[in-house]
């Protein structure tokens, strides 16, 4: 166990390491902790339902950090004894992977995912998998297999979707650091919701080989996490080329070729000019979006005191138009989730057929439309091809955005409404085809963004604010973040959690 004065809760990775060193926690002694947490919190007490399946090999992996740490005095590496919870529909060769699914209950895949293999290369532990909705068709957290993922904020509330389960588990403090997947802002929504720090790489820098896709040239893979910081970590791990993924050669473009940990500078909002997005910001006069809208305020407050200058308000170009004409899920998920299947020896071939056998969740009102309406080839589908060009234009006409008013980055609140009730998405008053999130901005526009912790509500409900940045410039969104992050105190732990 670990000795008094460690505590697991809201420990960072550096923290944790430490305590490693001074010999007040072995890695054995956190895995058992984060599983005993698990125990207490998600399978009883308020039952959050995050975790789908604890690795039984965790506990000999930590004995073979602490073997080697003991024998060496050194880390495996930059992960070195780490519970890391990771989305399921990443595939690991140790756990079974279910997409979410019913249908896929007992998949194992025959190769760990890339992003699997760097962060046990870097000495992490693959703590569990964590629930999300089928195939990460929704903002929300119901899954075919696993039911409904609670906010642990408020346990009526939904907790994000689609990385649901690591939002919520990384919130909850039942891992040390999470790993989620944004195609329309998976990644960022749950974090928005959860109090996370939520990380979208410009796509191609994380390997996607072993995820399946949803729209394949906006997935990527990314950190939650706790602290800025820690998300800085993993990305020095996760981000590289890999040769199962033709998109990663992007990284040839990535503009940094030191640490991402160099870029956390307390000073980085000091000088710097922030774009405000008006337009993306609900009613004040609406009971779900005013709350957002106040607490956004302070924030934008915030970073003009910590030395930001605001450029309030700037204006994307026939934004509404762009998004309508960039949507590509109804299009292209279903070609893209039947090519994932073809490649591998899986219970069910096609999107048709998990429709047909009804081996959904019934609110995945996405997953319904593509698997009624999508192409199952898209290679000659026009408006697929003009949807696709649409992405690009977007993106130019947000970097001249970016050039006018020579900006560092837009801000605006992830998602223009609080945390849904389960009632009202059960009732149907949210869906994800219409829900009013902002993150798609940056995932039909092929850019990078981060969200963090901007406050909370006066009823306690956790608001996240969306740092949009250019392609290839995830530092500048760590120097804006980092800084942010150091002139506030919004990041704490759930009450429903709380020892």
């Amino acid at each position: 166990m670990p000795h008094e004065g460690f505590t697991i809760a809201e420990a960072t990775i550096s923290q944790i390491h430490r305590a490693f060193e001074s010999g007040d926690l072995t890695s054995v002694d956190l895995v058992e902790n984060y599983i005993q947490r698990i125990e207490t919190y998600d399978r009883n007490g308020p039952q959050i339902n995050s975790i789908r399946t604890i690795n039984d090999a965790a506990i000999d992996r930590a004995e073979e950090c602490d073997r080697k740490f003991g024998e060496t005095g050194e880390f495996i590496g930059p992960l070195h004894g780490i519970p890391v919870l990771v989305k399921d529909h990443i595939e690991t060769t140790e756990m079974v992977t279910t997409f979410g699914s019913s249908a896929f209950e007992g998949y194992t895949a025959e190769n760990d995912a890339e992003v699997v293999r760097r962060l046990r290369n870097a000495g992490g532990i693959i703590l569990a998998k964590t629930n999300m909705p089928d195939w990460a068709t929704s903002w929300f957290g119901f899954s075919s297999i696993s039911g409904r993922t609670k906010n642990p904020y408020e346990l009526s509330r939904d907790p994000g979707g689609s990385s649901s389960g690591t939002g919520a588990a990384i919130a909850a403090n039942l891992g040390t650091v999470g790993i989620g997947t944004d195609c329309g802002g998976s990644i960022r929504l749950p974090a928005s919701f959860d109090n996370l720090v939520g990380f979208r790489v410009t796509p191609g820098l994380i390997s996607r080989s072993g995820i399946s896709p949803l729209v394949s040239q906006q997935d990527t893979a990314g950190p939650m996490t706790r602290t800025v910081q820690d998300t800085a970590k993993l990305l020095d791990v996760l981000v590289g080329y890999d040769e199962h993924d033709e998109l990663s050669g992007k990284t040839e473009f990535k503009t940094i070729n030191d640490s991402y940990t160099n870029h956390l500078l307390v000073d980085g909002l000091n000088g710097t000019r922030i774009g405000v997005l008006r337009s993306k910001f609900g009613d004040d006069d609406d009971s779900t979006a005013g709350p957002v809208n106040r607490v956004i305020e302070t924030a934008l407050t915030t970073m003009q005191n910590a030395g930001a200058n605001l450029v309030d308000p700037v204006e994307i170009p026939q934004l509404d138009e762009y998004l309508d004409d960039t949507m590509l899920y109804t299009i292209q998920s279903k070609s893209d989730i039947n090519d994932f299947l073809d490649d591998r020896d899986t219970p069910v071939d096609s999107v048709t057929e998990l429709y047909e056998n009804g081996q959904y969740h019934d609110v995945l009102d996405l997953f319904i439309a593509f698997a009624e309406e999508g192409s199952d080839d898209i290679s000659d589908d026009i408006e697929y091809w003009q949807r696709a060009a649409a992405q690009h234009a977007f993106q130019m006409d947000i970097l001249h955005v970016y050039a006018k008013h020579d900006l560092d980055a837009i801000v605006f609140p992830d998602v223009q409404v609080v945390p849904p009730k389960e009632s009202e998405i059960r009732e149907g008053k949210y869906q994800t085809m219409t829900f009013a999130t902002n993150t798609i901005i940056a995932s039909q526009s092929l850019c990078s963004a981060m969200s963090v912790p901007a406050g909370v509500t006066a009823d306690g409900l956790p608001v996240g604010m969306e740092i949009l940045g250019k392609p290839f410039d995830e530092p500048s969104l760590l120097e804006i973040g980092y800084s942010f992050e150091q002139a506030t105190d919004h990041r704490h732990q759930p009450k429903t959690t709380t020892d």
